[in-house]
């Protein structure tokens, strides 16, 4: 049966009517296609699976495929594209080897986005060099400024250790990994204490260095108690 003239965009105005609805809404910029958004999809398909916050939690994870910048310019038209009116709109990024210019630039632009409109809020979520030094926390206090190469060298012992096979840097599994043979909450620990430690300082200065774990205490907040206890 044909489908009847105006049906398709009755259902998406329905759609983004439900979305409205929702009090906390979080949209996610990954500058990864994989092991950001498969990380942070763990946060999201627990968060969902409480009763509770069906109606009143929105978590949308945007896999960009782009570079510091770009991350947030596309984040920018996403919000200008779906006429978005409220929510948290978090870039997650990695140093690498970008120019100390735009990796800063995205703080930056961030905190000239958040004069305009206090109910859309950007914030940055970066890691110089590279997400696996979040992950590294999660086992020590790793503070040697090392190529990301020396990251993955180190958590592929470490795995070796665990018996938990070798760190794959596109793992649908990093989440439980890090949860459940990781420490969340020393990682949060010890990720504070380096910007502490750094305070004054632009992000390409941080080396290493990371602000992932202010989107994860967003985050954590939803989690079922029992799982939010390895975090706080």
């Amino acid at each position: 049966m044909p489908k009847k003239v105006g049906t398709t965009n009755w259902r998406k105005k329905r759609k983004q009517d439900n979305l409205e609805k929702k009090e906390f809404r979080y949209y996610i910029f990954c500058e990864g296609k994989q092991t950001e958004p498969n990380y942070f999809e763990g946060f999201k398909c627990l968060i969902e699976s409480e009763p509770i916050y069906k109606d009143t939690i929105l978590i949308e994870i945007e896999p960009c495929a782009a570079d510091t910048m770009r991350v947030i310019r596309k984040a920018e038209d996403y919000v200008q594209k779906n006429k978005l009116q409220k929510g948290q709109i978090w870039c997650v990024y990695d140093k690498d080897s970008f120019p100390d210019s735009d990796f800063n630039g995205v703080e930056e632009r961030s905190n000239n986005l958040n004069k305009q409109n206090p109910y859309i809020q950007y914030h940055s979520a970066w890691s110089n060099e590279c997400i696996e030094i979040w992950f590294i926390l999660h086992f020590v206090n790793y503070i040697s400024n090392n190529h990301r190469t020396e990251y993955i060298k180190f958590l592929n012992k470490k795995f070796k250790e665990l018996k938990i096979g070798k760190y794959e840097k596109n793992s649908p599994d990093i989440f439980d990994i890090l949860l459940n043979h990781g420490n969340p909450k020393l990682a949060i620990r010890y990720a504070k204490r380096i910007i502490l430690e750094n305070k004054g300082r632009t992000s390409a200065m941080i080396a290493p260095g990371t602000k992932v774990y202010e989107l994860v205490e967003e985050l954590v907040k939803y989690l079922p108690e029992d799982i939010k206890k390895k975090f706080i």
